[in-house]
């Protein structure tokens, strides 16, 4: 018998893999709150998600030489620009008080898959174990 772990933990790691790269796109928009120009970024978590769970990267490609997709389960179409509440002067739409919120409610979010995952691997072990 085989345990298949897509089936095993199911939409939780991909929902791992999309709030872990929420998280990075937050932090970077914080690191970047003070450059001219820079545009703060999010992912559409539910659009991200559908993506990752049908293996649709969005790519598409008429021949063989063409770059194929990174591999993370979604693309950049997930990823969106923040419209800013008051914009800047030199077009940074980077809000950080926003940003700070954003990335504490994602930390969560992430912190949530990583448990659910730990306890699913955790039941695991115990019906190899015979627990």
């Amino acid at each position: 018998m085989s345990i298949s772990f897509d089936k095993a933990f199911g939409v939780h790691q991909q929902a791992l893999r999309v709030q872990g790269q929420r998280v990075k796109l937050i932090s970077e928009n914080l690191a970047n709150a003070d450059t001219p120009n820079f545009k703060a970024r999010d992912i559409d978590f539910r659009q991200a998600l559908r993506q990752a769970e049908s293996g649709d990267a969005g790519l598409r490609t008429t021949r063989s030489n063409h770059l194929q997709s990174g591999g993370n389960g979604f693309d950049r179409a997930a990823v969106l620009y923040r419209v800013p509440s008051s914009p800047s002067l030199d077009g940074n739409t980077v809000e950080t008080q926003r940003e700070q919120a954003k990335f504490a409610e994602a930390s969560v979010q992430y912190q949530t898959a990583l448990n659910f995952l730990g306890s699913r691997i955790q039941g695991l072990i115990g019906a190899i174990k015979g627990e």
